[in-house]
């Protein structure tokens, strides 16, 4: 089913994000945590694309089994920065013969020590002219990224709203956003696309955070602040594993039941192929989902 048809019946959606097992690895490693996710009803299950397409077989690979087993929406990464437009269309057409027809277009990231100066392919450089392209087939739902505190490479939040406006002027159906971890960050920037006129569905992007390696890991690629009520967790727990990640887990937890009252289109959970964090996230959710989900008024 086409993501842009389930929010015609449904919200919030909850969906959930893993990555193919690393080159070394055969791709059976992944089915088990697939169906561990599987069983939590989750609305989709995203794909990621592995750096410069390094994984694009094995995306292609998990997305269609996803459909296939499950029949449960997959939503396949696509990214074109070090793709020509013959290798994107190979991808989208073994998508497409796969039965996955969920796409989410990202630029992607530059080859590692490659930096903003890589001379690649140029026949897309940018995620809105991926969009156009997918859209001209008619074949796709298409999804995209946005960043609450604007992309690591734009200079400011107003800047990357003109380049995200004309990411959705595009075409594409829906947005997840990069995660963050103050929601009234997230609150900000839907006032921000409001006024934009971005009218699709904006799905907040949450990741667990387990260990404090993973918190500085973050940082770099994303350029996300932390607020002070996530640093004095850090501080305090910064030396005991076990209750770092019990506080990173009841984090998310509250980041999520405050978003879904709100009245959040979607959440979208970087599980990081972790299903148990993943279960006890939604096992502390269980009413508030049922509640929204059948309509009841609180």
């Amino acid at each position: 089913m086409l993501i842009r048809d389930k929010f015609k019946d449904k919200r919030p959606l909850i969906s959930f994000e893993i990555f193919p097992p690393k080159r070394e690895y055969p791709v059976e490693t992944i089915y088990n945590t697939i169906d561990a996710l599987n069983d939590m009803e989750p609305d989709f299950i995203s794909v990621t694309y592995g750096a410069g397409g390094s994984t694009k077989d094995t995306t292609v690979d998990i997305a269609s089994f996803i459909e296939k087993k499950y029949s449960l929406s997959a939503l396949a990464h696509l990214t074109c920065l070090t793709s020509t437009k013959e290798e994107i269309d190979d991808t989208l057409n073994l998508l497409k013969v796969s039965g996955v027809r969920n796409v989410l277009a990202l630029r992607g990231d530059y080859p590692k020590d490659a930096g903003a100066n890589y001379k690649g392919p140029n026949h897309y450089k940018y995620a809105k002219d991926l969009i156009t392209h997918i859209k001209k087939r008619e074949d796709f739902c298409v999804g995209a990224a946005c960043y609450p505190e604007k992309h690591l490479e734009c200079y400011n939040l107003d800047k990357d709203l003109v380049h995200l406006k004309e990411k959705v002027d595009s075409g594409v159906d829906f947005l997840i956003t990069q995660l963050f971890f103050d929601n009234e960050t997230f609150y900000r920037f839907k006032e921000k696309t409001d006024k934009l006129n971005i009218d699709i569905p904006i799905i907040a992007g949450i990741l667990p955070v387990l260990s404090k390696n993973q918190v500085e890991k973050i940082l770099s690629l994303t350029g996300c602040t932390l607020p002070q009520k996530f640093l004095r967790i850090l501080e305090k727990y910064e030396n005991n594993p076990d209750a770092l990640r019990e506080a990173g887990i009841a984090y998310a937890t509250d980041q999520i039941i405050d978003l879904l009252s709100w009245g959040v289109d979607g959440i979208h959970i970087y599980t990081m192929n972790r299903p148990k964090t993943t279960r006890r996230i939604l096992e502390s959710i269980k009413t508030i989902r049922g509640v929204l989900t059948n309509g009841e008024a609180s």
